[in-house]
């Protein structure tokens, strides 16, 4: 993990993080108040954002990864290189665990935490975030070693 500031980001990401700025202006949070954005760069080059969305009942709630990811997901992308994620907090906040484990499952790409409110940066990746990861390798490891014991 690496702190730095948005400015010595390059062009490219500086981009990324403004759209997770930007996205979070679209968020449903009427109870907690506590805007999320994202904004997902898939291999392609496009980006695809998404914002929390709370509900009454509050496990009905999607988070802004996962709102970008569903959205980038029925586009049909299964292959990302980035995701900038931006809170108000002044301090760069990290994805919940049910974001993490989702953004591991497409393997090893770069994580860019932000706040809207400062220029403060946090840089990761997937690994970093949820080192020890349940990954779909660990199903393909659970198989093979269950054909090498029959």
């Amino acid at each position: 993990m690496t702190r730095t500031t948005l400015s010595e980001l390059s062009e490219d990401d500086q981009k990324l993080v403004q759209q997770a700025r930007d996205i979070m202006a679209n968020a449903y949070c009427q109870y907690s108040k506590f805007k999320v954005g994202a904004a997902l760069l898939c291999k392609n080059g496009e980006v695809i954002v998404g914002a929390n969305h709370e509900n009454a009942s509050y496990g009905a709630t999607i988070c802004a990864e996962r709102s970008a990811f569903a959205n980038a997901l029925t586009k049909g992308h299964r292959e990302f290189t980035a995701i900038a994620v931006s809170t108000e907090l002044e301090d760069p906040c990290s994805p919940c665990g049910i974001c993490r484990q989702f953004l591991i499952e497409f393997g090893k790409y770069k994580v860019i935490l932000s706040s809207s409110t400062t220029n403060d940066i946090i840089l990761t990746d997937t690994y970093e975030l949820l080192p020890y990861a349940f990954t779909p390798k660990s199903l393909d490891d659970h198989e093979n070693e269950q054909k090498h014991h029959k």
